[in-house]
């Protein structure tokens, strides 16, 4: 009786330090950004990038932004592509903590995934921000209440998407444009969703003033972010109105706009069809001039850049106001609607950055206001400004 006393006490005794153990590992799990954050800022830093795709037209323009940053700052990237999937976008948060970021900058698609995001951020103690994304206020309440109250998550830099929209429709208005037809790429993405309200109210304004020449605006065609859904949906739209004289591809990443010119090209309407989108292609200045586009906003591929830097500043310790704050960035939009206007951008934004080497370790130096600012003053000119010191 007494051998099996004893074999049962090892036995409990082995129990009770299993589940002494697991608890102990159980805690320390999801405080690992916590507990580096008491030992002062990492000597390497890791930041993972969240975005809808890395090689396509305008997230190969953002990746090349963020690479000029991390190789001055010697900072480690991650990235992870997820197509604007929800179920992916919220898996690659996830994805991105386990294999050792700090910190997470992310182009989601609709508000509803940033409630995951920022509860994984907040589980791990990685620090998070939105780029060409913020959560609306509004319309999710609690999802930004959310976010003001994490300690991890700091803000957003994004466009004012509705005047985006106001400003691309009064481009085609102003070239004679009556009949424009519209495609979408994902339903339900926030700033999908913001250029539509643009797009409606600038045909709204025109139609207010001008009742002896009315305009009109399709239902949108979604092309989702491929080239071939551009396309598609521009021969829907050309098949259903005969008398389409314009066409907004609302975005996507660029490869939608491609699709629906080549439809454009291969209905031979170029020029009779007007194009006017967001996201600068790499032959721009060229469809400028042979009448495949009308007009374009863009140049916005440092918006990931400086929401990078909101996160290196932070991991850096030089950050301390996270909690109950919502850091709110506001970056211009560039317009350019003639081969002259897109000449400069070329000059200043493609053939080389908009920053150099020693204005990016600056830039890693600022406060959260002094990027603000930064940031509303971005233009050609003021690239130009810097570029000739």
């Amino acid at each position: 009786m007494k051998m099996k006393w004893l074999k049962a006490k090892r036995v409990l005794c082995a129990i009770a330090m299993f589940v002494l153990c697991a608890f102990a590992l159980t805690g320390c799990g999801g405080q690992s950004g916590n507990q580096a954050s008491k030992q002062g800022p990492p000597d390497k830093v890791k930041i993972g990038v969240s975005i809808w795709s890395s090689t396509d037209v305008l997230g190969s323009q953002c990746k090349r932004i963020l690479d000029a940053a991390a190789d001055a700052l010697d900072v480690e990237l991650v990235y992870v592509d997820q197509g604007h999937v929800s179920e992916k976008v919220t898996a690659s948060v996830e994805t991105l903590v386990a294999s050792g970021c700090q910190g997470i900058i992310i182009c989601n698609s609709s508000d509803t995934e940033m409630a995951s995001a920022i509860k994984t951020a907040n589980d791990n103690g990685v620090y998070l921000a939105q780029f060409f994304r913020i959560i609306n206020k509004d319309k999710n309440k609690d999802i930004y209440d959310q976010a003001v109250k994490s300690p991890y998550y700091i803000g957003a830099v994004h466009e004012n998407e509705v005047e985006n929209g106001k400003k691309l429709v009064q481009i085609l208005l102003d070239k004679g444009c009556r009949n424009i037809g519209l495609i979408g790429w994902e339903q339900g993405d926030a700033t999908w969703l913001g250029r539509w309200e643009g797009y409606k109210a600038g045909i709204e304004d025109w139609n207010s003033n001008h009742p002896d020449d009315q305009a009109k605006l399709s239902d949108p065609q979604y092309a989702g972010t491929s080239s071939e859904g551009g396309a598609k949906a521009a021969e829907a739209l050309m098949s259903a109105d005969p008398n389409l004289d314009a066409l907004i591809p609302a975005g996507g990443g660029g490869d939608p706009l491609q699709g629906a010119i080549a439809a454009v090209e291969r209905a031979g309407k170029t020029g009779s069809i007007k194009i006017v989108s967001t996201d600068f292609l790499p032959d721009l200045g060229e469809r400028l001039q042979n009448g495949s586009i009308a007009g374009e906003s863009g140049g916005h591929y440092c918006d990931p850049l400086y929401a990078f830097m909101m996160v290196y500043n932070a991991i850096k310790g030089n950050n301390k106001d996270v909690a109950n704050n919502f850091v709110d960035v506001e970056f211009p939009y560039l317009y350019v609607s003639s081969p002259a206007d897109y000449a400069e951008y070329d000059k200043y934004f493609v053939k080389q950055l908009p920053f150099t080497k020693d204005e990016l370790v600056e830039m890693s130096k600022m406060t959260l206001d002094q990027l603000k600012e930064s940031a509303a003053k971005l233009s050609i000119a003021d690239a130009a400004a810097r570029s000739s010191k």
